[in-house]
């Protein structure tokens, strides 16, 4: 049980060095066009690095993740709200394991 408190204070240390480091960093505002855009994308790109990821190997079949794949990009390059994609990913997800399954 000790341990767990350990874990939990180095957690809050690092969240909160991690956010209160730009505050102290920049304190007025970036001009950089180049860095403004970076920080502009940045979120992003981390959501992207984690999630498609984790979209290839979902299920046992790499035909089956890319089909969610493909519906999901579909959607939302159509402009489609999150929700929307979410369910389109697992619906074309679920088709193709369902026709996968029928062959």
């Amino acid at each position: 049980m000790h341990n767990f408190f350990v874990y939990a204070v180095v957690m809050m240390a690092v969240a909160y060095i991690v956010r209160a480091v730009p505050f102290t960093a920049f304190r007025r505002k970036v001009k950089s066009r180049f860095v403004r855009s970076f920080l502009y994308y940045v979120p992003y790109a981390v959501l992207t690095a984690m999630t498609v990821p984790a979209a290839w190997f979902a299920t046992s079949s790499i035909a089956v993740c890319s089909c969610g794949l493909c519906v999901a990009a579909f959607l939302a390059y159509r402009g489609c709200g999150l929700v929307t994609v979410s369910l389109g990913a697992c619906g074309g997800a679920f088709a193709m394991l369902f026709l996968s399954s029928l062959i």
